[in-house]
């Protein structure tokens, strides 16, 4: 189950790095904010930076306010100042962090490579610098920057994490259960672990091992003091496979009450409800799915086809209609060939 939805930034990166990293500032164009935001926390406190009172006001005013376009411009401008100096490597490791929070993922990518270049990144920075290759859909560079972080820090859980849902990305589903083992011995308590290890299993056709999985990452999710609804609706999604509907409904209600705007749940209600027979009762949560994600498209599909069962021709029409558009819209562009961006 992909979470991370791409951006397809990444078509002319050769082009974009023989500019200057201020032309690359104004040529990127706003995309939501990352879904892992805390991933991205500033490397360095403002007072480290050698900024003057005012800028150093000006950044941490911008910053607090989610006004993240006025720090970027100032940490760029200042970097731009004398760009080989230990302070621009300071102020652009800092707007790397920016920018991420920003969801300008290749300008955050650009920005912690231009400080990697000048002296090595911290481990927060690296780290978040794989979670912006993610979101730019390089898995690749992902890979090859959490796997040095995994060399340095082998008894570190999250890296190991990270190295298996790649695998698990790549349909590499062995090898994500192989990794996702150390993970649970070094961290025995990290829930979305094992709500990886269900859905691994569930792809290798083990129901039986992916439920249990799934009832773990439940059991540990409880405990949070924020928990997540995916592992109920992972499970959810398992026991509709195997037939025990009242079950997968009542874990995806629980889900609901975690996050009551996850267009998943909603949607996945739909579906469950929709293979009870109970189409009416369908609708409701199919409309309140495509409600929250316009570019969720499986909600359409499927209130065309309760529509259609429900005789009014015109609604499925419209929404079957809806659904190629969004598809249409999302088909990826060809990409040229990439430069190698980390090195």
């Amino acid at each position: 189950m992909e979470r991370y939805r791409t951006t397809a930034r990444l078509l002319v990166m050769s082009t974009i790095l023989s500019t200057s990293f201020s032309s690359a500032l104004q040529s990127q164009s706003s995309s939501s904010q990352p879904d892992d935001s805390s991933f991205a926390t500033l490397s360095h406190d403002a007072s480290s930076l050698g900024l003057n009172s005012s800028q150093r006001e000006e950044l941490e005013q911008a910053i607090r306010k989610h006004e993240y376009k006025l720090a970027e411009q100032l940490l760029v401008d200042e970097a731009n100042h004398d760009p080989n100096s230990i302070r621009a490597a300071r102020l652009f490791e800092t707007a790397g962090g920016v920018f991420f929070l920003d969801g300008q993922y290749l300008n955050s990518a650009i920005a912690w490579k231009k400080a990697e270049a000048i002296a090595p990144l911290d481990e927060r920075s690296s780290f978040t610098l794989a979670m912006a290759y993610i979101k730019l859909g390089r898995q690749d560079w992902a890979r090859q920057q959490m796997e040095r972080l995994a060399t340095a820090k082998p008894n570190n859980g999250l890296y190991a994490y990270w190295l298996a849902r790649l695998d698990y990305d790549a349909h590499n589903y062995t090898s994500a259960i192989a990794r996702l083992q150390t993970v649970v011995k070094l961290d025995a308590k990290m829930v979305r672990a094992y709500d990886l290890l269900g859905l691994c299993y569930d792809y290798l056709g083990q129901p039986d091992a992916a439920v249990k999985n799934y009832n773990l990452a439940i059991q540990l999710n409880r405990l949070q003091s924020k928990p997540s609804p995916w592992p109920h609706v992972d499970l959810a999604v398992s026991l509709m496979s195997i037939d025990q509907l009242g079950e997968a409904e009542e874990n995806l209600h629980q889900a609901l009450k975690y996050d009551p705007l996850l267009p998943q749940a909603y949607y996945q209600l739909g579906r469950v409800l929709e293979m009870q027979g109970r189409h009416k009762e369908a609708v409701q949560p199919l409309q309140q799915a495509a409600a929250l994600d316009s570019s969720y498209a499986e909600p359409h599909y499927l209130l065309g086809r309760i529509y259609q069962k429900l005789g009014e021709n015109g609604l499925a029409k419209s929404e079957v209609d809806r659904f190629k558009e969004i598809e249409k819209n999302q088909e990826k562009p060809a990409t040229t060939g990439s430069n190698a961006l980390p090195k």
